[in-house]
């Protein structure tokens, strides 16, 4: 005879919240930064955000324990910050207790980078600075160091991520970490050549129809990018941020600075514009 089965051992209670939160963070920058509501409590829609900023604080924070361990000073410019979720959320978890690190959020909307020092304002968070500027005009902005370790650039519009790329390399970065986003002016050049391409080359089929132009043109842009700083002596890893099920803009682009240029990126990325009649971006590309 079958025995009856025993009841199922009810599992202990445990709060969602606590098994989320890592220590030591601040429930109220959280709320603020409408992650958590105003009672504390975690929704399907924040808790995927939030999932989202840890998996790219899994790839950052490597980066700010190098530079850390090679000296006591830290500077991250975020550009393009928006609400500043990235740089409020590096620095409760990560920096708030090394006195020598500093983040300084670059927004060029005025309310958006109020709100911001008036939330580290209220939060303590001392070593943070909020510019309104331009990813551009920032390279020459006196409120910023000359040296500038972390550059960090996500879902910058367009060519916001190329300046973003300008102002590192002009700031000699240790570390850039690229999210681009709206890619259009490699396409919009694509297209403007597209009849003198055909006769060109036959690579021009890759390009013919308006899809393929905005989606070769976004790819082609960021290996673009790819060939410009493993130029100026950066290794990269190129990976997704997140499943395509949550953004189409999913690429992640991490460089370091090793000092020592790919010995052919140069001249591949020339070959490739002059190939794709691109020669009229080789300013952007080659400087």
């Amino acid at each position: 005879m079958k025995r009856p089965s025993k009841p199922a051992t009810p599992k202990p209670y445990t709060d969602r919240l606590t098994e989320i939160l890592r220590p030591g963070q601040s429930v109220e920058l959280l709320k603020e930064l409408h992650i958590l509501t105003r009672d504390g409590k975690l929704n399907q829609d924040s808790r995927r955000k939030l999932k989202q900023v840890y998996h790219l604080c899994h790839f950052i924070e490597p980066l700010l324990n190098e530079v850390l361990a090679k000296q006591e000073t830290l500077t991250l410019a975020d550009h393009g910050a928006g609400k500043s979720y990235l740089g409020f959320i590096l620095y409760d978890l990560f920096l708030k207790d090394r006195p020598g690190a500093h983040i300084y959020g670059i927004e060029t909307r005025d309310e958006l980078v109020a709100k911001s020092r008036e939330l580290a304002a209220r939060l303590g968070f001392a070593r943070m600075a909020f510019l309104n500027t331009t990813v551009a005009e920032a390279t020459q902005s006196e409120q910023l160091p000359e040296r500038i370790d972390i550059v960090t650039a996500l879902h910058a519009c367009d060519t916001a991520t190329d300046d973003a790329i300008r102002f590192a390399l002009a700031k000699r970065a240790r570390h850039i970490v690229l999210v681009p986003c709206c890619q259009a002016e490699v396409a919009a050049v694509l297209r403007k050549h597209k009849n003198e391409s055909f006769g060109k080359t036959p690579l021009s089929e890759l390009w013919r129809h308006p899809i393929h132009t905005r989606e070769f043109g976004s790819h082609l842009t960021n290996v673009l990018r790819c060939l410009q700083l493993e130029a100026h002596g950066y290794q990269l890893t190129v990976t997704e941020l997140v499943g395509w099920e949550h953004s189409m803009k999913n690429e992640l682009i991490v460089a370091s600075h090793t000092g020592a240029p790919r010995g052919n990126a140069r001249e591949r990325l020339q070959q490739i514009l002059q190939q794709l009649n691109l020669t009229e971006l080789e300013g952007r590309f080659l400087s």
